[in-house]
């Protein structure tokens, strides 16, 4: 039975972040919702140049996010975590009175970097904060929290744009710098039980070997395939719905929607059940065959009509909020679990450029193969889904074996 104190963290620590991350992520819904108005109404550019400056931005963040988490090793975590949340606000305070193409793409990149070790550095503060054994569950309650707080900025943008104001516009994006900051104060309340380890400047180097780590980057890429659940919903399915099905359109809101409650709702339960080798196993093939299901009732609205395309996607949004939901609790603990804990920040950041990747080539991928092409197309992502999931034992099983040999060994080098 799940009762509402399971969706507040156990430990002081914890409530902390998560009140960090209701924080930033209700400035982030403002910014996410009203940015574009902002960037072609009073920056004065078109959306080809909007597509073309976040596009460069994010492909130098992708670049920079294990130099990025090479840093958090040198000086901590939560150091790293609160200085990039600082810069993210300079950057947007900067961004709120941008007057040029050129400036804008500069502030781009400059922003996609700071950004671009905040996921690894979250998950590693957590960990620290939370503990083995609430570690997912902190990170469920973090995630609900934030998706909480992208529906309240989403929510408090509807006022601003209707104004017509430039200062109101531009308040979207100050509002987000605020949020970034307050969120930077909040996180330097925290005490973690240990001290960060920090790295010695000569052995920064020797960090790269991370890279030959062939069973942890294997994971790394498998995650990335079963994180698609990013570029379906923000694109496949709308795109879907607007070219391909005789669905009405005023249903994708009603889609976001659901997704928005089932991931506040639910991430928590199942997350409950993603801990240690087996439960990460079985929440990462749930999730893959979630998201599988979803991909076979997306090519069967191609077809059908109005509304029995409109019940379909309905389906299709349920499947891929609980492949959304299995997906991130299972990656959570396996990028976690399995990382050395002398070398996570490093270690968690390879990890998030499978997800950075996807962000990248997934709405290239299912744009240009999947979206318009029917019924089979959508098939044939289910396919490599469920291929996907039959490779998750055979990933994780090598990293198992090393993980149970590195703590059988532990105490035998310490009694010598």
């Amino acid at each position: 039975m799940i009762r509402l104190r399971d969706y507040v963290p156990a430990t002081r620590a914890g409530r902390v972040f998560a009140l960090s991350a209701f924080i930033d992520a209700s400035g982030t819904g403002l910014y996410l919702a009203g940015s574009a108005v902002f960037f072609v109404r009073v920056v004065g550019l078109t959306s080809t140049q909007v597509g073309l400056g976040l596009t460069v931005g994010m492909t130098v963040g992708f670049l920079s996010t294990v130099p990025m988490g090479l840093a958090g090793r040198r000086i901590g975590a939560k150091r790293l975590l609160v200085l990039l949340q600082l810069a993210r606000g300079c950057g947007l305070l900067a961004l709120a009175f941008c007057t040029s193409f050129p400036w804008f793409v500069a502030l781009s990149v400059y922003l996609a970097v700071a950004q671009s070790a905040t996921g690894p550095m979250t998950q590693a503060v957590i960990g620290a904060a939370s503990g083995e054994e609430e570690r997912v569950r902190t990170m469920a309650v973090v995630r609900s929290t934030r998706n909480l707080g992208f529906s309240v900025g989403a929510a408090a943008v509807v006022p601003l744009l209707t104004t017509h104001s430039p200062w109101a516009y531009r308040s979207v994006v100050l509002g987000n710098a605020v949020s970034f900051v307050l969120a930077a104060l909040v996180v330097m309340r925290l005490r973690l039980p240990t001290a960060p380890k920090v790295l010695r400047t000569g052995d920064a180097l020797g960090l790269l070997g991370h890279f030959r780590d062939v069973r942890y980057l294997s994971m790394t890429g498998l995650n990335g395939v079963l994180v698609l659940h990013n570029t379906l919903l923000s694109v496949g399915i709308p795109l879907s719905v607007v070219q391909a099905s005789r669905a009405p359109v005023a249903v994708v809101p009603l889609l976001t929607l659901t997704n928005t409650v089932m991931a506040v709702a639910l991430q928590v339960p199942v997350a409950r059940r993603a801990t240690a080798f087996a439960g990460s196993i079985r929440a990462l093939r749930c999730g893959g065959l979630s998201l599988a299901g979803c991909c076979v009732a997306m090519g069967l609205t191609q077809q059908a009509g109005r509304w029995t395309a409109a019940a379909l996607l309905f389906v299709a949004i349920v499947l891929l909020s609980l492949g959304e939901l299995w997906q991130s609790a299972g990656s959570w603990e396996v990028s976690y679990r399995y990382a050395p804990e002398a070398e996570r920040p490093a270690y968690l950041s390879v990890f998030f450029l499978g997800i950075t990747g996807e962000s990248i080539l997934g709405p290239l991928a299912v744009t240009g193969l999947v979206v318009g092409h029917g019924f089979f197309a959508w098939c044939g992502l289910a396919a490599v889904l469920v291929l996907a999931t039959f490779l998750v034992k055979p990933v994780l099983r090598p990293l198992e074996d090393r993980l149970q040999a590195t703590r059988q060994s532990t105490p035998s080098l310490a009694g010598g």
